[in-house]
């Protein structure tokens, strides 16, 4: 049962437990949580968690497609993870920049080193703008350029 009071549901077409499957087999304290059978017996939805977080997934039909209006973001603490999550989340689907990613159903991610929001708030402006010059140049983010912008090396 979800107890969040808002909760994130993708609309997938005919292959929503396919990708909730997929998703928890990627990320630690992840699970399927439910499903309730649509016409036939197969998943019309389908509830899951990831990292603790719950979602809803609609085998919902063609009619809508995921775009990059809105997209998950995860916090990796170590170059070993960004690159874990860039490779699995992005095979059959598409590499974009600053760490945006299509996985293979069409769902964008952004693969985001933990230190990459303390560079960019940094009170030292010049810093920052030379740590968002860094990653502006790059696809998979780079935690050591970073920090290099960000030393100024």
């Amino acid at each position: 049962m979800i107890k969040q009071k808002i909760t994130p549901f993708l609309w997938f077409d005919g292959n929503a437990e396919e990708a909730a499957n997929y998703y928890v087999s990627l990320f630690p304290d992840s699970k399927i949580t439910g499903i309730t059978p649509g016409p036939g017996g197969t998943a019309l939805v389908v509830e899951f968690q990831l990292a603790g977080l719950q979602f809803l997934a609609l085998n919902g039909g063609p009619h809508f497609k995921f775009n990059e209006a809105i997209s998950l973001s995860i916090d990796c603490h170590s170059q070993a993870e960004v690159d874990e999550y860039w490779e699995k989340l992005s095979a059959g689907g598409s590499k974009s920049d600053c760490g945006w990613l299509k996985d293979k159903y069409g769902l964008s991610w952004q693969v985001v080193p933990t230190i990459l929001p303390n560079y960019l708030a940094s009170p030292d402006r010049e810093q920052a703008a030379r740590v968002m010059d860094a990653m502006m140049q790059m696809t998979k983010l780079d935690i050591k350029t970073l920090q290099d912008a960000a030393d100024r090396k």
